[in-house]
């Protein structure tokens, strides 16, 4: 079986809607890294061996800067190629600069390879198309058009998030292979929630899990 983690119950209803009988299998983790991480791993503990894997999904906020090589827009499904905690070193006025080499470098997280590819087949058999990319977990969610630029340039981010890395660095923790599915719910610019697509975004995420997770259930993939 499959753990599914969202941030948000809000999030979490609506793979409900897609599903029934599996509250055994789900995790609310609460929003931001270090209650993700708490839950999570409390979660884990002594699970491990029941488990073939983590799904993480929810909503996301999409980059925008100049030079990039491919942009979501709203609505876009997304699936993640690896994980990295995007402000974690030293914040500058304009940029973040990363610790010396003889302290930690910024921690990257790859999503496991073959759930990534099962995943995508699984989404276009449903005629839904996808983006992958590097996802960017933050631990305060950019406001700005400035601030989602530098951080997306610097990491070559496609969008950005608050809990994926935390999953992801939990996981590997417990040897579990770890997929990552986001919908993109607004762009990272000069905040304006009038624009944002939230309870659509997150309706989206959800059919998406359900069917990646009714899928591997199914065919143990």
């Amino acid at each position: 079986m499959y753990l599914l983690t969202a941030a948000t119950s809000f999030e979490m209803d609506a793979f409900r809607n897609h599903v029934s009988g599996s509250d055994g299998n789900l995790l609310v983790t609460g929003m931001g890294p270090m209650e993700t991480a708490l839950r999570l791993a409390r979660c884990l503990e002594g699970r491990q061996g029941n488990l073939r894997g983590v799904i993480n999904f929810g909503v996301a906020g999409a980059y925008r800067y100049p030079g990039q090589e491919q942009a979501a827009a709203l609505l876009d499904i997304c699936l993640a190629e690896r994980e990295v905690l995007g402000d974690f070193g030293i914040c500058l006025q304009g940029e973040i600069e990363q610790f010396g080499d003889h302290l930690q470098e910024i921690p990257v997280f790859p999503m496991d390879p073959s759930l990534l590819a099962g995943s995508r087949r699984v989404l276009a058999g449903h005629g839904l198309s996808c983006r992958t990319g590097v996802f960017v977990t933050v631990n305060c969610a950019s406001g700005t058009l400035a601030r989602g630029s530098m951080l997306g340039r610097m990491h070559n981010g496609l969008c950005e998030n608050m809990e994926g890395a935390a999953v992801a660095r939990v996981c590997r923790e417990f040897a579990l292979p770890c997929l990552e599915i986001r919908c993109i719910s607004n762009l990272v610019e000069d905040r304006d929630p009038s624009g944002w697509q939230l309870n659509r975004a997150c309706q989206l995420a959800g059919r998406a899990a359900a069917l990646v997770a009714r899928h591997l259930e199914q065919h143990h993939d």
